[in-house]
């Protein structure tokens, strides 16, 4: 489906207008963290809201400090999304190495570590 690339950017925006309008740095405008409620702990994912927050306002150091993780893979996603979007204009399949078994086991070994090391005392600066 061509629009398909299209389809998935205007849900970007909308979920990112929502945020950069609903300020999820003050309490009650979005439910917590279902992990970070059960167990105290930080998911690799916690700050993230506040990060595209941030971006929306232009304050990318705060962002960057909210998730570094998500803040980084941006860019990856942005490509990604552009060779996706140039593949489905030409009417190409996406081929990409993300499919194979061994990226999906780095990409989730890279979230995991994240997780845990996001919630070591010495590493308090990854914390949202």
């Amino acid at each position: 489906m061509r629009l398909a690339p299209a389809l998935v950017l205007g849900g970007v925006l909308a979920g990112t207008a929502v945020v950069a309008n609903v300020d999820p740095h003050r309490p009650g405008h979005y439910p917590t963290c279902p992990f970070l409620f059960l167990t105290g702990l930080y998911c690799p994912g916690c700050g993230g809201l506040r990060m595209v927050n941030d971006l929306a306002h232009g304050h990318v150091g705060a962002a960057f400090g909210s998730n570094q993780l998500l803040f980084l893979l941006i860019p990856v996603a942005a490509y990604l999304w552009g060779r996706w979007a140039v593949r489905t204009a030409r009417g190409l399949p996406m081929r990409s190495a993300l499919l194979r078994p061994a990226t999906a086991h780095v990409a989730v070994g890279v979230l995991l570590a994240y997780g845990i090391v996001r919630n070591l005392p010495f590493a308090h600066v990854l914390a949202p």
